[in-house]
């Protein structure tokens, strides 16, 4: 059986992309069953996928962080990997889909796992807010705050990749992706047609779908007068090929193949490497995401 994808929450769990993508493991509840419940469908998932990567977000409540690491711990396994990158929830369920597109290729759960920490490099997740009043995930200076409570204010943030705060005018504009993707929209409290009117044709977005908001994203953007969007690769043939032009190596602790210098399973790091070594044998922090995303760039 693949590596399976597990989420915290049924809204993090987007429709398929195409006709591979795997269905998520949905883990309903995991803060609130009794502790052996949970260890006892842990464990069961685990026999049946033999490695299983948790996608969270940082919003995910802290209750259900605890609990995965306790379960984590008391089975006493390195066959299950919480990964919580510091996306929005609408990225982190695209992210999640992206890993759920790749888990029927031929790809070992330590390369998929790695494969998260590569992909968000091409995320670019943002919302359009009524208020950055309680905004603390993007830089927000005394004049913005200031303006957060004009009537009417509107303002237009990316959080990912590259923290960018405006506030919606005529001559409102965000930097965007410089590669074709397409764009995931989810509204909440707030009414506006700038995301698909204006950012999605100055971004030259290739398709826009709408998802319903995740339950996560009003902590997450300190307001429920947000409409998130979220632009990434949709296609299975292109994330494939990024992740496998990556070097690959083995993790020293647990053996499993991986991308970058970090195991997403047992969170072991390369020894220490001699200074007159490091020009040989250093692998690049960032999984090979500088690489390809310049390749990336060429080929579109």
């Amino acid at each position: 059986m693949p590596t399976a994808i597990a989420v915290t929450s049924a809204d993090l769990a987007l429709p398929p992309q195409d006709e591979r993508t795997l269905p998520a493991v949905v883990l309903r509840d995991i803060a609130t069953l009794p502790l052996e419940r949970a260890l006892g469908e842990l464990q069961t998932l685990i026999e049946q996928h033999g490695h299983v990567i948790v996608v969270c977000s940082h919003a995910t409540p802290t209750a259900v962080l605890r609990r995965l690491h306790t379960l984590r711990s008391l089975l006493e396994t390195d066959r299950v990997a919480v990964f919580n990158p510091d996306l929005p929830p609408l990225g982190l369920a695209v992210l999640a889909r992206q890993l759920r597109q790749l888990g029927s290729c031929d790809l070992s759960p330590g390369v998929l796992a790695s494969a998260g920490r590569l992909l968000v490099h091409y995320i670019h997740s943002g919302a359009v807010l009524g208020s950055v009043a309680r905004l603390d995930r993007v830089p927000v200076n005394l004049k913005q705050h200031a303006k957060s409570w004009m009537p009417g204010s509107q303002f237009a943030v990316v959080a990912h990749p590259q923290p960018q705060l405006v506030r919606l005018g005529p001559e409102a504009a965000l930097d965007g992706p410089e590669f074709g993707t397409w764009m995931l929209v989810a509204k909440g409290q707030l009414q506006s047609d700038w995301v698909s009117g204006t950012l999605a044709p100055s971004w030259k977005v290739q398709g826009l779908r709408e998802a319903p908001l995740p339950a996560e994203s009003p902590s997450w953007w300190g307001t429920g007068k947000v409409i998130e969007f979220c632009s990434y690769l949709p296609d299975l043939s292109v994330l494939y090929q990024l992740v496998t032009s990556v070097r690959r190596g083995i993790c020293h602790w647990c053996g499993i193949d991986v991308i970058g210098d970090r195991c997403v399973f047992c969170s072991a790091t390369p020894p220490s490497v001699p200074a007159h070594d490091n020009g040989n044998r250093r692998s690049g922090g960032d999984g090979g995401g500088r690489s390809a995303r310049r390749a990336l760039v060429r080929r579109t």
